[in-house]
């Protein structure tokens, strides 16, 4: 973790554990190799992205067994979440 806040690493995999504990203002990216099991849980794992007004990306991967808590999660924010486009550097 302390590499990760200094910059000198620039790849942190971690858990629904520590989602909430990461206060990194560089961060950018976020991928979700799983979507969290509570729809509460999801702001704060790409929360990490697009910080202090940051233009940020969150990609999640997703499985047919995951559409109903991609569902919850659209619900319970209001929002749509799309499917990557092709241009995602773009995004960046």
């Amino acid at each position: 973790m302390r590499e990760f806040r200094s910059g000198s690493s620039r790849v942190l995999i971690t858990t629904d554990l520590l989602a909430r504990g990461i206060d990194v203002q560089q961060v950018s990216l976020v991928i979700n190799y799983d979507l969290p099991t509570q729809p509460e849980n999801y702001l704060h794992r790409i929360g990490r992205s697009g910080r202090f007004g940051r233009k940020g990306v969150a990609i999640n991967f997703v499985i047919s067994d995951d559409d109903r808590m991609l569902f919850d999660i659209q619900k319970f924010y209001n929002v749509v979440i799309e499917e990557l486009p092709s241009n995602v550097a773009d995004l960046l």
